[in-house]
């Protein structure tokens, strides 16, 4: 009896530590999250472009594909898309084609067809198509929610007055001024149950043309708009040509009604002139510029990012560091991202496409110290090898990962983020799994859902 009641403790002690080993091994398993890419490739015969996703794994990093993805995008050309925090609709921008077909879109030619689809996200991830909506101006190329998710911005390039010759004075009621020509903001309010959108109206302006009187259906920004992002109490839009220069335009934001009102501050000029991208993070607005520094004759860097501070009615203060310089090695900075812990910041450089092989391709990371002179960390930056030309950045739900898109080879570059010293490792030499994954065709745009299940 002795022995039967030793050998029932023996398998009883067995079969916890089999359910207490199998407890372990599923809590170290689980997906933490999603990541969604978008591309342009069509898919079937609508032209439209497709949407990709993963499941992201939280112990190693890795990528399994969702189920039933890719999807089409609803429209041809997505160039952007959004997730509104603790939401389960993701919003895709489609930029459209011009008459040629393609998505090279000019103020001359102009992209036709442009929406924004509406995705309800699924168990699983699975995405499924909801309902379009158009923005109010031509050439659509961003779009942004604000931080409570009840509004969502979508930056036109042409505003309806370049070409709409009974409509020519919004750009001039709203900035005042001969203006004829101006990019413009369409504004709209998140339905929370359905999710679906409706126009905002400019109740800031009204024209009189025609003997009536109405409120503009979008909100003008000066001409050539290059990008712009949203602060908790402002918008900021980035705009301007290399003949001209580059200047930062500010609208108050008000999270009643979602109304974007003209900044007692005029535009703000930057004295650069070939910005590619504004981003807001942890108090610090970046401005991103692909000119290459010289000092004595000799390129020390290959382009540099701006940092500033907002102050009230929409102005901008340098910051103490001023300009920071990229690394030498990397051109054409797309896109900047603070990570969770707001310990660096991190930049995506896109390089040359007609020298793809060049180091000119990858992330460079930052430390951010106190005060505020951001040197670079050791170990950056990180280049793509066979893949470059990285379309997004994005750090996935449990802060341990980051992932970019790149466009020359059609793949999704993955590195496991270094809690002392914040250098970036590529998946492989962590993890022991792939740190490149395939897309079909080359990706535009990608983004993170935390929210499972």
């Amino acid at each position: 009896m002795k022995f039967k009641k030793i050998g029932k403790a023996l398998l009883m002690s067995a079969l916890s530590a089999g359910v207490v080993l199998g407890v372990t091994s599923c809590i170290q398993n689980y997906s933490v999250g999603y990541l969604y890419v978008t591309g342009t490739v069509t898919a079937g015969t609508s032209g439209n472009g497709i949407i990709s996703g993963f499941k992201i794994d939280h112990n190693t990093g890795f990528l399994t594909p969702i189920n039933g993805l890719p999807v089409s995008s609803g429209g041809a050309n997505p160039v952007r898309a959004i997730l509104i925090d603790g939401s389960r609709f993701l919003y895709v921008l489609n930029r459209g084609v011009n008459k040629e077909g393609n998505g090279n879109c000019t103020t001359a030619d102009p992209c036709q067809n442009s929406n924004i689809t509406q995705f309800e996200v699924g168990a699983n991830g699975i995405l499924t198509p909801q309902e379009t909506f158009a923005t109010q101006g031509v050439n659509p190329f961003r779009i942004i929610p604000d931080v409570a998710g009840n509004y969502i911005y979508v930056l036109d390039h042409d505003s309806p007055d370049n070409y709409n010759q009974s409509s020519k004075d919004g750009c001039a009621l709203a900035l005042g001024g001969v203006v004829q020509t101006c990019g413009d903001i369409t504004a709209f309010q998140v339905n929370q149950t359905t999710g679906r959108l409706s126009l905002v109206m400019n109740n800031q302006v009204t024209s009189t043309l025609g003997g009536g009187s109405s409120s503009l259906t979008y909100f003008p920004v000066p001409a050539n708009p290059i990008d712009f992002m949203m602060t908790g109490v402002a918008v900021f839009v980035l705009s301007g040509t290399p003949a001209t220069g580059d200047s930062v335009f500010p609208y108050a934001y008000s999270p009643i009604n979602g109304q974007l009102t003209v900044s007692q501050n005029s535009s703000q000029t930057l004295n650069i002139t070939q910005g590619t991208a504004i981003v807001y993070g942890l108090g610090y607005i970046y401005v991103l510029d692909n000119e290459p520094i010289t000092v004595n004759g000799v390129v020390s860097s290959q382009s540099q990012i701006l940092p500033f501070t907002p102050i009230a009615n929409g102005g901008l203060q340098a910051a103490v560091s001023g300009p920071i310089p990229d690394d030498a090695n990397q051109s054409n900075p797309i896109f900047l991202t603070v990570e969770n812990k707001g310990k660096w910041f991190y930049v995506a450089n896109q390089g040359n496409p007609s020298t793809p092989t060049l180091p000119l391709s990858g992330i460079s990371g930052y430390v951010i110290n106190s005060p505020f002179q951001p040197a670079e960390i050791a170990g950056t930056p990180i280049n793509y090898g066979s893949g470059g030309g990285s379309q997004c950045l994005v750090e996935d739900p449990s802060s341990q990962f980051f992932y970019t898109a790149n466009a020359y080879d059609s793949s999704i570059s993955g590195q496991e983020i270094n809690e002392q010293g914040g250098n970036l490792t590529p998946l492989s030499q962590t993890s022991k799994v792939p740190d490149q994954y395939s897309l079909t065709g080359p990706p535009t745009w990608c983004l993170v859902d935390g929210r499972i299940g």
